[in-house]
């Protein structure tokens, strides 16, 4: 099975919240994308998509992503993206990404990861405290222990908890 890149994983949330009529910023775009990373390398040990997370100031950051929606500010991303073609394995892990995260404001998700290890661990190496400006990577393998050890051991399979 190929492993989506960024942008058609982007595509996918920005073409839900348009579908769900939800506002989608670009600030929550990172932090979807962060926790779409997170939870399936918890659950399946593989990266979702190439590309590493910066630990910016107001949560976790790809600066690719930021860059191409940039210019939306922190207004409601109004781009029209037609439904990127993922596999059915993707889209199931995505439907259930969103509708645990998908509710939540900005500001609810950014006071979440503000709160978790691999962010906090990342801001720690960079020295900025929790509001200087920081470009240190969040590393994946903290990720991906943090979000495994929060799974939910009495589901039938491989859940995320928020």
């Amino acid at each position: 099975m190929r492993r989506h890149s960024v942008q058609e994983i982007a595509n996918y949330i920005v073409w839900d919240s348009h579908e769900a009529g939800s506002f989608l910023s670009n600030a929550k775009l990172q932090k979807l994308l962060y926790y779409a990373q997170a939870w399936h390398l918890a659950i399946h040990d593989r990266p979702l998509f190439a590309g590493r997370f910066e630990a910016w100031q107001h949560g976790p950051v790809l600066r690719p992503i930021y860059n191409r929606f940039e210019h939306f500010g922190w207004r409601n991303i109004d781009e029209f993206v037609p439904e990127p073609l993922l596999n059915v394995e993707t889209k199931r892990f995505l439907h259930k990404l969103l509708e645990e995260y998908g509710p939540h404001d900005v500001r609810k998700l950014e006071c979440m990861v503000r709160e978790e290890d691999p962010w906090v661990n990342a801001r720690r190496r960079c020295g900025a405290g929790p509001d200087g400006p920081c470009e240190e990577l969040i590393d994946e393998a903290e990720m991906r222990d943090y979000y495994r050890d929060r799974m939910d051991p009495n589901a039938a399979s491989a859940e995320m908890v928020v």
